[in-house]
C-alpha cells in the first residue's frame, strides 16, 4: 500500500487559491466522454506481430474495464495497493488503468523491455499483489520470466497474463470476471479523492537505484490542460502514440489527453515508420508525439508524400533537445508545426514553445514555462539566479510537481519555495526561453530515453578482467546520445566489444541500457585525487562512432 506522499498543506493551499488545482478526479474526464460520446472510438490498437487493427469504443472500454475492477477486487486489491503491468501500447493497458482508478488502486506501468534485474526491484518495493504481463511479445516470453523469479517477489500474490491459459488467463480470471450487482457500490466505496496517488511510475537516476515518482489527480488534469492549452487541441484532433504507454509521454499524452478530449489515441505498440505513417494516414490523425528518433525517422521515411496531409498538423518533440537541422528540414518537408517541450516524468511537460514562436525560438531552444509553472537557472552552489544565457542548474516550479518518491521522501529535493531541483544543466534567454545544455545527473538520453550509467558500470565493476570503467554520451544524430563504455584491464586481459555486451546480458541488464561502442584504454584520466575526469573521455567519444 502507498505511503503518505508529500503534500505541504500550503501547497495544496495555495495551487487551490490560484485555480490550477480543480480537485477533480481523473476519472471523471472518463465517464464525461463515456456520457457523451460512448460509441465514439476510444482506442485504435494495432499489433504489430499480428497486422491486427482493433477498434474499441467508450462503452466497450467501460465495460471491459469495470469488469478488471471487479477482478482485482476479488483477487484481493484495496483501496492505495499497487498493481504492476508490463504491456505494449495495447487496449488492455487502458483498460487495466481505469480499473485501477475505479477501485482506487495506483497504477505501475513497466516497460516492456525490463528484465529480471529491473523488474525483481520495481515490483518488490511497491508490494504489488498483482502483475499483468502479456504472454510474449517480441518474441520474449513474459510469463515464463515472472515464474523464475517469484521467489525475489515475496510480495506478489497473482500473474495474470494476457493471452495466458488457466489460472493465470488474464482473459478467464480478469477481463470476463462476473460484474455483480454489488459493483456500483464497491466503485462508490473506492473512490478516491484529488490528493491520493493515482501513479507510480519508476525513473532512473545517478545511482542507478530506480525511483517510484507519484503523481495524484491534481498534478495530472492540471498538466493535462496546459498541453492542451498550448497545442490548441480539441475534440477533432485524433492523438497519434508510437512512444510506450508505460513512459510518462504515452501515459498521460496519449492515453490520457485524448480521453479528456473526448477523441481517439491510435496506438502502435512497436515502432515503426511505415506502420506509423500508415496509422496516421488510415486514422486522419493530426497530433503526435515523441522523441527525436520518431521525428527524424517520419522525416526522413519515403511513405512521406503517399500519407502526408493537412490533416496532420503538429508534431511535438522532447527528451533531448531537437537538433537544429533536424527541426528545420521535419518542418519543411512534412509541412507541420513542430514544437519543442521539456519535463520530466517528476514534472510532466513544463517548458514548450508556441505554435506562433519564431523560428529561432522553435529550432533553438526548448521552451517557455506554461502557465502556472516557472523555471529558473541557478548557480548549483549558491542557488543565485543567473544571469540570461548563462550556464547554470534549472529549477522547476509549479502545479505538475510530484508528490514525492514511493518510501524516499530524502529524495524530493523541493527547497522552501516548492522549486525542484532537475538536475538538469541549462541557459534562459531574456524571453524565458530555457534551452538544456547538458546534465548534472550522470545519465545518457537515447531517444528520449534515460540510461542510469551507474547501473552499467556498477555491473562491469563485477567483469574479472575490469579494473576501471566509465560510460560517457556519445553524440548520435538520430538518437542525441549513445553509450560509450571506456575500460582499462588487467595485464594480459583482452575485451571485444561482443564480449562486453554478453556479460551484460548474463548479468540481466535490460537491453535499451547496453553501450554501443567499447573502448579499452591504457589508463583513465584522472583529477588529482584520483577521480576519472570523465568530461575527457566525453571530448574522445566525440569523435567516434557505433561498433
Amino acid at each position: 500500500m502507498i505511503v503518505d506522499p508529500i503534500i505541504p498543506p500550503e501547497r495544496v493551499q495555495a495551487m487551490r487559491s490560484e485555480g490550477w488545482w480543480r480537485d477533480e478526479n481523473l476519472l471523471e474526464y472518463f465517464d464525461a466522454a463515456l456520457a457523451e460520446c460512448p460509441d465514439d472510438v476510444a482506442i485504435v490498437d494495432y499489433r504489430t506481430e499480428t497486422g491486427e487493427k482493433k477498434q474499441i469504443t467508450y462503452r466497450q472500454l467501460a465495460e471491459r474495464a469495470d469488469r478488471i475492477a471487479v477482478g482485482l477486487a476479488h483477487y484481493g486489491i484495496e483501496k492505495q495497493d499497487v498493481v504492476s503491468f508490463q504491456l505494449p501500447n495495447w487496449w488492455e493497458f487502458v483498460a487495466i488503468n481505469i480499473a485501477c482508478l475505479r477501485i482506487g488502486a495506483v497504477s505501475n506501468p513497466l516497460m516492456p523491455i525490463f528484465r529480471e534485474r529491473e523488474l525483481s526491484f520495481m515490483v518488490d518495493f511497491a508490494e504489488s499483489k498483482v502483475l499483468i504481463v502479456p504472454k510474449t511479445f517480441r518474441g520474449f516470453d513474459h510469463e515464463a520470466m515472472i515464474d523464475g523469479m517469484r521467489d525475489k517477489l515475496p510480495h506478489l500474490q497473482h500473474l495474470f497474463v494476457v493471452g495466458g491459459e488457466g489460472d493465470t488467463s488474464f482473459e478467464d480470471k480478469l477481463l470476463n470476471h462476473d460484474l455483480h450487482t454489488d459493483a456500483a457500490q464497491l466503485f462508490s466505496e473506492r473512490q478516491l479523492i484529488p490528493l491520493d496517488v493515482i501513479l507510480l511510475m519508476y525513473t532512473s537516476g545517478t545511482t542507478g537505484m530506480p525511483k517510484g515518482v507519484m503523481h495524484c489527480s491534481n498534478t495530472f488534469v492540471y498538466n493535462v490542460h496546459q498541453m492542451v492549452a498550448r497545442c490548441h487541441l480539441s475534440k477533432d484532433d485524433d492523438v497519434f502514440m508510437g512512444s510506450p504507454l508505460a513512459h510518462l509521454t504515452g501515459f498521460m499524452y496519449g492515453m490520457w489527453m485524448p480521453m479528456m478530449l473526448k477523441t481517439k489515441m491510435i496506438l502502435l505498440d512497436v515502432w515503426n515508420v511505415n506502420l506509423g505513417w500508415q496509422l496516421i494516414a488510415e486514422e486522419k490523425a493530426s497530433f503526435a508525439m515523441g522523441a527525436t528518433p520518431f521525428l527524424a525517422d517520419l522525416t526522413h521515411s519515403d511513405r512521406v508524400d503517399a500519407c502526408n496531409s493537412s490533416r496532420f498538423r503538429l508534431f511535438v518533440c522532447g527528451g533531448a533537445p531537437i537538433p537544429r537541422v533536424l527541426a528545420e528540414t521535419a518542418a519543411e518537408k512534412l509541412d507541420i508545426h513542430l514544437m519543442a517541450v521539456w519535463g520530466m516524468s517528476e514534472c510532466g511537460v513544463v517548458t514548450t514553445t508556441k505554435l506562433d514562436d519564431p523560428k529561432e525560438k522553435v529550432f533553438g531552444t526548448d521552451g517557455v514555462a506554461v502557465d502556472g509553472c516557472e523555471v529558473k537557472v541557478v548557480d548549483p552552489v549558491s542557488r543565485e539566479v543567473l544571469p540570461a544565457g548563462t550556464e547554470g542548474l534549472l529549477l522547476e516550479k509549479g502545479p505538475a510537481t510530484f508528490i514525492g518518491y514511493l518510501k524516499r521522501p530524502e529524495a524530493y529535493d523541493v527547497d522552501e519555495d516548492g522549486f525542484f531541483d532537475t538536475g538538469d544543466l541549462a541557459t534562459k534567454d531574456e524571453d524565458g526561453y530555457i534551452r538544456i545544455t547538458g546534465r548534472a545527473k550522470d545519465i545518457i538520453i537515447r531517444g528520449g530515453e534515460n540510461i542510469p550509467i551507474v547501473e552499467v558500470e556498477n555491473l562491469l565493476y563485477k567483469h574479472p578482467d575490469v579494473i576501471d570503467c566509465a560510460v560517457v554520451a556519445m553524440p548520435d544524430e538520430r538518437l542525441g546520445e549513445l553509450g560509450c563504455c571506456f575500460v582499462t584491464l588487467k595485464d594480459g586481459a583482452s575485451m571485444t566489444f561482443n564480449d562486453m555486451i554478453v556479460f551484460l546480458k548474463d548479468n540481466k541488464l535490460a537491453k535499451n541500457y547496453l553501450p554501443e561502442r567499447l573502448e579499452v584504454v591504457v589508463d583513465m584520466p584522472r583529477t588529482a585525487s584520483g577521480k576519472i575526469q570523465k568530461f575527457e573521455l566525453r571530448e574522445v567519444a566525440k569523435t567516434l562512432h557505433k561498433n
